[in-house]
């Protein structure tokens, strides 16, 4: 099943075009982002999705597209709180820099320094688990987390909840998928343990670090790590497809087995800004800013996974994908350009956010244009 949606729109598009920086009007270049959007949510079939668009100097486009509610029809609004998915991952590694800013915790530290029962964790360092290099199996591709999450998270905001050992209980009855820094594959382990690190060394829960040293610092007002699946208002709905073919409303489903993964609640305005925070290193050292962005794997041409980011094309950032929404949030130093795209469903195999996040880029900056998917692939030998 795919939902078929009307291209019920919200607007909000300032657009200024600096006389050195393109021959094409501003007002066809508005144009040809509106009919772009509109255009691939309809081929999507999704409900509808949030697109924030800014480049120093020459554009600032922000605009709703679709409907957030399939049962009233409401329309999707720029304001829409969303589920970020694996964004999450950029506030955990940067908070893990921030510790090492502080001479707390060095990224060649073993994990068994801050977290028992690791298999090899004193080999595993923290800079494999953020680049995604320490051969730990997935939490969230284990057979006891699919039973589980589709059997109870439907049954309430406050259902299925879980905690980071138990996250790591069900990577850990799997063996490494490799010996430690010898691959790169991705899993929201590596991350469950940089937020595990984080709270015992900060001595705070991770929610707790980050308002007090992420969201605060930055004026992140609409970002949270909240305690279950209950969502801020006003909110998008979000839809997903269960194994059995129907489609739901993912919604309220409660979010703590994404922890330092995936377990934060933002806005388009409020990622825009920590796009740019996070390409430029606004709240870390040049020294750590560098780490982040140093020793890559190329997973595909053009694409480079770091420190808990990616570099797709130049675009600096994460996608997130979760149950009922995708995100799409970069940034693109050379521009000063940030792009952050929010869909309200996950149903179509190819990543929704990531599709409008190509048209766009494909149109605003054709020499720089975005292309990932859900994730990069699975395993990328060394």
């Amino acid at each position: 099943m795919r939902f078929v949606c009307a291209l019920a729109s919200a607007l909000l598009v300032v657009v200024t075009v600096a006389p050195h920086a393109a021959a094409e009007p501003a007002a066809d270049i508005t144009a040809r982002l509106n009919q772009a959007i509109e255009a691939r949510v309809a081929e999507m079939a999704v409900p509808g999705a949030n697109v924030s668009l800014s480049i120093a100097g020459e554009i600032d486009y922000v605009r709703a597209v679709g409907i957030s509610d399939t049962t009233t029809g409401a329309p999707m609004s720029v304001d829409d709180y969303t589920r970020v998915g694996s964004v999450t991952k950029t506030f955990t590694g940067t908070a893990v820099l921030q510790l090492v800013d502080q001479g707390r915790i060095r990224l060649t530290d073993p994990i068994s320094l801050y977290v028992d029962g690791v298999p090899s964790g004193d080999v595993i360092t923290l800079d494999m688990l953020g680049r995604m290099r320490s051969g730990l199996a997935d939490y969230a591709e284990s057979d006891i987390f699919l039973q589980r999450i589709y059997a109870e998270a439907p049954e309430g905001p406050d259902a299925f909840a879980t905690t980071p050992r138990e996250l790591l209980d069900w990577a850990f009855t799997q063996p490494l998928n490799f010996p430690p820094d010898s691959r790169w594959e991705y899993s929201n382990t590596n991350t469950a343990l940089l937020g595990m690190v984080v709270e015992k060394v900060s001595g705070l829960s991770l929610a707790d670090y980050l308002q007090q040293n992420v969201f605060g610092p930055l004026g992140l007002t609409r970002t949270s790590f909240p305690a279950n699946g209950l969502m801020p208002v006003p909110y998008a709905h979000g839809y997903i497809e269960t194994p059995n073919g129907t489609v739901v409303d993912a919604t309220q489903w409660n979010p703590s087995w994404g922890y330092a993964a995936g377990q934060v609640v933002s806005t388009a305005a409020d990622l825009k800004t920590w796009a740019a925070a996070v390409g430029t290193g606004a709240l870390l050292s040049p020294f750590a800013q560098a780490q982040r962005l140093s020793d890559g794997t190329t997973l595909v041409p053009g694409v480079d996974y770091m420190f808990a980011i990616f570099n797709a094309e130049g675009w600096i950032g994460h996608n997130g994908d979760i149950p009922g929404y995708t995100t799409v949030m970069v940034y693109l130093p050379e521009r000063d350009a940030t792009l952050v795209v929010m869909v309200n469903s996950d149903v179509p195999k190819l990543h929704t956010a990531g599709q409008v996040a190509t048209d766009v880029t494909s149109i605003a900056t054709p020499d720089h244009v975005y292309q990932i998917g859900p994730r990069p692939p699975q395993l990328i030998e060394n």
